[in-house]
């Protein structure tokens, strides 16, 4: 496999990040056309609040079936989360082959800190999920989301139900300390297999990411590619990608000029 084809962008509808951590401009693009821009073959479609998309899907996913890949989210932004959207989101999945798995979002909390349950479903759930992973034809993979942040948290339980893990640097400031984290992440993941979340913003702090910053996260995730520490990198998110960002222009070149390369496991 190509560098390219390991490669995954977040989506949210168009629009979702407008007036959200000082993000400057409107961004009008949509996750497809955001894929494309980037060169991206891989997209995650992930609800984001008032923003959706809402069930039923088939219209908003008509245009997604040209990816490769898609795995859509059955726990959205901010852990939300209900059993129809799941329905919908495993009937949507049944007629649409390229859909691969299926995202937890936001998917853990810290109940010290008084935001709830640790996980936005219990174990029992994710279990039931998970039942209905297999398909007539193929098997979906169950993915989620887990931050830096929350490595010391009791997730082991949730996260030996899921088959792919993926790792998100919340505050760009911690991207220096990439590698002693990423080491903390592989032992509380295990066995799951694992990519890397590169933000193209600074969320953490509301502030355009820093372009050495960026290249840190790429270079050092095109290292993990290389040695199969992770199958794969996805670039967060596809509602900044018309905004002439410094991060999102660098990326795009980037991406351009390494897409071709085999991985080493694959040469």
């Amino acid at each position: 496999m190509t560098t390219r084809q390991r490669l995954w962008l977040w989506g949210h509808p168009a629009g979702s990040h407008n007036g959200l951590y000082h993000v400057p401009g409107e961004s009008r693009i949509t996750p497809v056309e955001a894929a494309c821009y980037l060169d991206v073959p891989n997209v995650i479609m992930v609800k984001y609040q008032k923003y959706g998309p809402e069930p039923p899907f088939d219209q908003f996913a008509l245009p997604l079936r040209g990816l490769d890949q898609v795995v859509w989210s059955v726990v959205g932004a901010s852990g939300e989360t209900d059993a129809a959207t799941r329905d919908a989101v495993f009937e949507l999945a049944a007629g649409m082959p390229n859909i691969t798995g299926v995202m937890m979002d936001d998917f853990f909390n810290d109940p010290a800190e008084g935001v709830g349950a640790l996980a936005a479903l219990s174990v029992e759930e994710v279990q039931t999920v998970r039942e209905r992973l297999t398909l007539p034809d193929r098997t979906l993979d169950l993915w989620v989301v887990l931050y830096d942040y929350m490595l010391d948290l009791p997730v082991r339980e949730h996260l030996e139900l899921c088959d792919v893990v993926t790792f998100w640097t919340w505050e760009a400031a911690h991207l220096n300390q990439l590698e002693s984290s990423f080491d903390h992440f592989e032992k509380v993941a295990g066995d799951r297999r694992k990519l890397l979340g590169c933000y193209m913003w600074d969320y953490g702090n509301s502030n355009p990411m820093p372009l050495d910053v960026m290249e840190r996260q790429c270079e050092y995730g095109l290292q993990l590619l290389n040695s199969s520490r992770i199958e794969g990198m996805i670039f967060l998110a596809s509602c900044i990608c018309d905004l002439q960002l410094d991060a999102v222009e660098w990326t795009r070149r980037w991406i351009a000029g390494n897409s071709r390369s085999p991985t080493v496991s694959d040469s």
